[in-house]
């Protein structure tokens, strides 16, 4: 299937009161898994590589990205490609010749004046090249001196006039905001600020984001999709899921060696997980 932009699948999602799942790929296992998984369920799905995914790699982006684009062409549904935390220029530049269709720009680590500027710049490149672009705000720092925080720190909350102002002067598409959730937990132990999602639905006229979904419980994922996130962001809970898989099979095999054997295994648990995550999104 040819394919598609993450701009479309969130317009589709956010038209049928849903979120399109977008999962972090760091291996071709990942990515195998995530397109079997969303055909298991008949869905679309968006295939994000990170800067961190990136450095990885030994700092090569288009290996993995072909490896995506090659899969995403053979797919039952429709792919899209997504360039995840990028705070290289260097690296955002690359995007459309590797076939991706949209990047998440992240200069959150920046006083609040420096990161309207960054993403404003990353913004009108990434729309001249034809991209489709999100950023992410936690709760505004560098007032009085105090740096801006991080919005997985614990208690960041985005603050809806902040985000609207922000919003305004960036330019961008899609903005993730901090509600409650946090990267790379290992229990789904998250309790989400609905009450906020609602406010910053309200104030806001550009399709909102979740990351740090893996960590958040089944009920809850359901509620914010409906509530307003079109597009939820999971990478974590496929890495415990190829992890203890492997665990598991090398200890009830201690004589395995082809690494076939366990990385199909993996593949197959994270192939579970895409399925699961994407039916409780509706």
């Amino acid at each position: 299937m040819p394919l598609v932009t993450t701009g479309e699948l969130v317009t589709r999602a956010a038209a049928e009161n849903s979120a399109v799942a977008a999962f972090n790929i760091i291996t071709l296992e990942h990515v195998e898994a995530v397109i079997a998984g969303a055909e298991s369920v008949s869905s679309p799905v968006v295939l994000q590589v990170s800067e961190n995914a990136v450095k990885f790699r030994y700092g090569s982006l288009l290996p993995l990205a072909r490896a995506a684009l090659a899969a995403a062409e053979r797919a039952a549904v429709p792919v899209a490609l997504h360039l995840d935390h990028v705070q290289s220029d260097d690296l955002l530049r690359q995007a459309p010749g590797a076939g991706f269709s949209s990047v998440m720009y992240d200069a959150a680590r920046l006083p609040y004046a420096e990161n309207l500027a960054a993403t404003r710049a990353a913004a009108d490149w990434a729309h001249s090249q034809g991209l489709w672009i999100e950023a992410e705000l936690g709760r505004v720092g560098g007032k009085n001196g105090d740096p801006a925080l991080d919005a997985h720190a614990p208690g960041a909350r985005t603050d809806p006039a902040e985000a609207r102002a922000f919003v305004a002067g960036s330019g961008v598409d899609a903005l993730a905001v901090a509600i409650g959730s946090s990267h790379a937990m290992t229990t789904r132990t998250a309790t989400l600020d609905h009450a906020l999602l609602e406010r910053l639905a309200e104030a806001l006229d550009v399709p909102l984001v979740l990351h740090g979904s893996s960590g958040v419980p089944d009920g809850q994922l359901a509620a914010v999709a409906a509530g307003g996130i079109t597009k939820v962001n999971v990478g974590t809970a496929l890495n415990i899921a190829m992890t203890g898989a492997i665990r598991a099979f090398l200890v009830a095999h201690p004589e395995a060696v082809d690494s076939r054997a366990y990385l199909s295994v993996g593949r197959e648990a994270m192939v579970r997980t895409v399925a699961d995550l994407i039916r409780v999104l509706g």
